[in-house]
């Protein structure tokens, strides 16, 4: 495994630990606060936190004292020293509570800069548990995933990746993975053997059990990167068939003007909400028509191009209109919304047929309740409570592996040579390694823990 990269500490490539320089940084949020935390991380946070209060630290002991520097009083607050490697970086760790000015924080990030410590980059404490042992990879990356978490359930889910629980059920699947790669190289070391292990059929056996393992670990993976990132959606329509209403009612607030004049919305409009724990970005959009008017000529293109960039598109449009959906616009999968069944007398809910079209009444709210339900099943979310926190990366990596069991598969049928088949079930035990980083690209580490904020 390949591990420090070189253009954060300035040395030559990736290194398998930590460096061993002393990190520090401001570890809550910006602004005011009633407590605030800076955290020191490396061989020099027990002697800076010791002169920075003037007593000793015991492990694991909380000491109240006042911070100085060079004699000068800066705060007063609590000092606590973790000792490596049983502390969250596995190195020494030092955290000191004071107040939670801005102005005070920076002051006391001084006085510890002043005393050897450099400032800790994005990242870089979790970076550490990482390379210290203490976290692997899709670990380091649930901490980020909670701290982020936008729901009670994507909370859940990047707690049990935190804990350990996705990572442990990657590694069954990947050593089931080593010791069958273990069983047919065998075979083709020992080729002198009466008996063709790779033709009596319990290899590929062994092999279809591992599709099926990793395709339902991936499905509830799927879930978990919908709780984790959410999907955008994106309200696309004329004018005046309700786009407006809709956002306003999907969201639960008035957070768009709705009137009667035509080009009332002319840019993005954009409202964070969770629909049963699924995280949604609804994005209200100009109407789509022709214009004179430059500015809602501008806001037609903006519409188009966030129709095309979103996960999910509502095509609103009132209902037994002859207009369709844009089919330029809509580019992403579609759900035909025909509103206003309050004027037209058209009953609630689903219409068979394609695309997905449902009769809603944003006035009255009919239909709603099917809507939601139909965006869900749309983007294949089920609520499942036992969902891990997962990214896209880790999708594609499984989607790799089982391209390479499918493979191997299909190569066993076809009588292929064993030393292909090993090929395949290397290719997918690399593939499944990039998920914990036990087998890391050089640019991997890099662009995962430039993500985090400062302080964690």
């Amino acid at each position: 495994m390949v591990c420090h990269e070189e253009g954060r500490r300035g040395g030559g490539g990736w290194r398998l630990t930590a460096p061993p320089d002393t990190v520090a940084a401001v570890a809550t949020p910006p602004g005011q606060g009633g407590v605030g935390i800076v955290r020191i991380s490396g061989p020099l946070a027990l002697p800076i936190g010791e002169r920075l209060i003037s007593k000793p630290l015991p492990p694991r002991a909380a000491v109240h004292g006042r911070f100085r520097r060079d004699g000068a009083p800066i705060d007063e607050g609590l000092a606590l020293f973790f000792p490596g490697p049983h502390s969250f970086t596995g190195e020494d760790v030092v955290e000191l509570h004071g107040h939670g000015g801005p102005v005070v924080m920076q002051m006391l990030l001084d006085a510890i800069l002043a005393g050897g410590a450099r400032l800790a980059l994005p990242g870089e404490f979790t970076e550490r548990a990482f390379l210290n042992g203490k976290l692997d990879l899709a670990q380091a990356e649930a901490v980020a995933d909670l701290i982020a978490s936008a729901s009670v359930a994507a909370a859940k889910g990047a707690l049990r990746s935190l804990t350990g629980q996705f990572s442990q059920a990657i590694r069954r699947i990947d050593e089931d993975i080593l010791e069958l790669r273990v069983f047919v190289e065998a075979a083709i070391d020992f080729p002198e053997e009466e008996v063709d292990f790779l033709k009596q059929g319990q290899v590929r056996t062994r092999v279809e059990a591992l599709v099926e393992a990793l395709a339902n670990l991936k499905k509830s993976s799927r879930q978990g990167v919908l709780l984790n990132k959410g999907i955008s959606v994106a309200i696309i329509g004329p004018p005046n068939v309700g786009k407006s209403s809709l956002l306003n009612r999907l969201s639960g607030e008035e957070a768009a003007i709705v009137t009667d004049i035509p080009g009332t919305t002319r840019d993005l409009l954009k409202v964070d909400l969770t629909l049963d724990g699924l995280p949604i970005r609804l994005v209200d959009t100009a109407g789509l028509r022709r214009t004179q008017d430059p500015i809602e000529a501008e806001g037609v293109r903006r519409a188009r191009a966030e129709a095309g960039l979103a996960d999910l598109v509502l095509a609103v449009r009132e209902t037994a209109a002859a207009n369709r959906p844009d089919s330029d616009a809509a580019a992403a999968q579609t759900i035909v919304v025909e509103n206003k069944i309050d004027l037209s007398g058209a009953p609630a809910g689903l219409v068979a047929g394609q695309p997905p079209t449902v009769c809603i009444s944003c006035r009255t709210g009919a239909g709603i309740a099917d809507l939601a339900a139909l965006i869900k099943k749309q983007v294949g979310f089920t609520g499942d409570c036992a969902a891990f926190s997962a990214r896209h990366r880790h999708l594609e990596s499984m989607q790799g592996a089982l391209r390479a069991l499918r493979s191997a598969v299909e190569r066993l049928d076809a009588d292929a040579p064993g030393e292909v088949i090993a090929e395949d079930l290397r290719i997918a035990h690399q593939a499944l390694g990039e998920i914990t980083g036990e087998v890391t690209a050089d640019d991997l580490l890099g662009s995962i823990f430039r993500s985090f904020c400062i302080g964690k």
